[in-house]
């Protein structure tokens, strides 16, 4: 994956683009908040950088454990147990986009209303948000984080005014006004409201544990602790889990199931099904029908260590070359800091990936990765295999070429941060240093994914929303 890091990001980050973030929730289960810490925990790679859990108990009491950095940095026993010993938590882990950084973007947001506290998680991106919070604050809301996600807790608030009105009619209203690509989790003190933009641009799945249910992004947090997948949430959805089991309403009746393509080709993990699919056989599908695309004469194929292994896998099997690793991804890492000089800069991508001198040495090899976003990664490592002896590089990328900004939650904000948005294909591959380059095409990616319909804006431009503030 390649990286599109500014200054005030790790500039040699090997994980280039980053979606918002994940959340989990849990209704009807014992020890609600642990097994949201391990639901979090499943669900790391969709943020890193900051988590929170919200659990709610009998009598309505609401706490909160939040911070900045890692489930593991941010939970240790104490602070689990803090949350008490409760049946109903919902969680959330952040990548920044919209709002930026900062302990008041962190989730699940927690809000005290006189028609009753609920604690609210959001997974996407809201394109309407300057309008919908220019409006809110106009009416009088004020705001306390510079996040998108707090705008529907103000709808729903400012939808409340009829005491008599369920919680969810004011819920369906808001949603309506909403536009964009979301996940929501709205847990008030009885039950636990799941919501999905009618686009379906975001995941979220429905498990059953016990006599209780789980809500997650991805179904890989299921596993983790013994909770068997229901259902998906369909686009447009509201489904209701409290004592009644589960319950549901569309609130739009324009549905769409415009998935994100590259939650298939890298935000989920592998072993996760995403609408019935499971994204490691999405992804060795790609690469299978990467080498019918575009063959190359080489001796072996190497993956970029992790999301494109199983693309490389599929390559390796489509070609019959050995698929052999000759990148290594040192998992002890963890977080490294700005450089002050391009020389130290290359040392810290060395420190995460390092070449196989003894397998790539006089090799002629097929690189696949998932993506190429602003080519500064791609061209290190197609260095490094090169200083490693390696004879030829041919890079083949499981995914189209990405030219176009992601207002969805994804942190592709420009089209200048685009390699391919700006050069021929040819002047792409002379910048990354490569002996040949092919990206895969778009519908490859509908039969990779057994559907006829995906979210391909980042390759295309063709976005399934109204944009709104001159995005484009």
């Amino acid at each position: 994956m390649d990286n599109i890091g500014n200054c005030q990001k790790t500039t040699y980050d090997m994980h280039g683009l980053h979606e918002e973030c994940g959340v989990f929730g849990i209704y009807g289960a014992g020890n609600a908040a642990s097994l949201t810490y391990y639901g979090l925990h499943s669900l790391q790679h969709r943020g890193q950088e900051g988590c929170g859990i919200v659990t709610v108990d009998t009598d309505g009491n609401f706490r909160r454990v939040k911070g900045e950095g890692l489930v593991t940095e941010v939970f240790n026993e104490n602070k689990v147990s803090s949350l008490g010993n409760c049946s109903m938590a919902i969680g959330h882990v952040r990548y920044s986009t919209t709002g930026g950084g900062g302990i008041e973007n962190v989730q699940p947001f927690m809000f005290r209303h006189n028609t009753g506290d609920f604690a609210l998680a959001h997974n996407g991106n809201i394109v309407n948000s300057r309008e919908l919070r220019r409006y809110l604050e106009n009416a009088g809301s004020l705001f306390q984080s510079s996040s998108d996600s707090e705008i529907l807790a103000h709808l729903i608030k400012k939808n409340s005014y009829n005491r008599n009105q369920p919680r969810i009619a004011a819920i369906e209203e808001a949603l309506n006004m909403i536009e964009g690509a979301f996940a929501f989790l709205v847990m008030t003190s009885k039950r636990l409201y799941v919501c999905r933009d009618k686009y379906g641009l975001r995941p979220l799945s429905i498990g059953k544990l016990g006599d209780g249910y789980v809500v997650s992004s991805e179904t890989c947090a299921f596993d983790v602790i013994g909770a068997e997948f229901i259902r998906d949430v369909e686009p447009g959805e509201i489904v209701t889990i409290d004592h009644h089991g589960i319950r549901s309403i569309r609130y739009s009746e324009f549905r769409k199931h415009d998935m994100c393509a590259m939650e298939y080709v890298y935000f989920a993990r592998p072993d996760s099904d995403i609408e019935g699919r499971n994204v490691h056989s999405f992804r060795k599908e790609t690469g299978r029908l990467l080498f019918k695309e575009a063959p190359a004469d080489a001796d072996i194929v190497v993956g970029v260590p992790d999301s494109s292994l199983s693309a490389a896998m599929g390559y390796s099997e489509a070609s019959g070359l050995p698929y052999e690793m000759g990148l290594i991804k040192n998992k002890y890492i963890g977080r490294t800091f700005i450089q002050p000089s391009q020389a130290l800069r290359e040392k810290g991508v060395r420190m995460k990936l390092s070449a196989v001198k003894t397998i790539v040495k006089g090799k002629r090899i097929v690189l696949v990765d998932d993506s190429v976003v602003r080519g500064t990664t791609s061209r290190r490592i197609i260095r490094m295999l090169k200083e490693a002896g390696a004879a030829e590089v041919h890079l083949r990328i499981a995914s189209p070429q990405i030219k176009s900004p992601c207002f969805y939650g994804v942190d592709i904000s420009s089209r200048e941060e685009l390699i391919c948005a700006k050069k021929t294909l040819e002047e792409v591959r002379e910048s990354l240093e490569a002996d040949s380059i092919a990206f895969l095409s778009e519908e490859a990616l509908f039969m990779a994914g057994k559907r006829n319909q995906l979210c391909l804006a980042c390759f295309n431009g063709k976005y399934p929303t109204d944009l709104y503030n001159g995005l484009k």
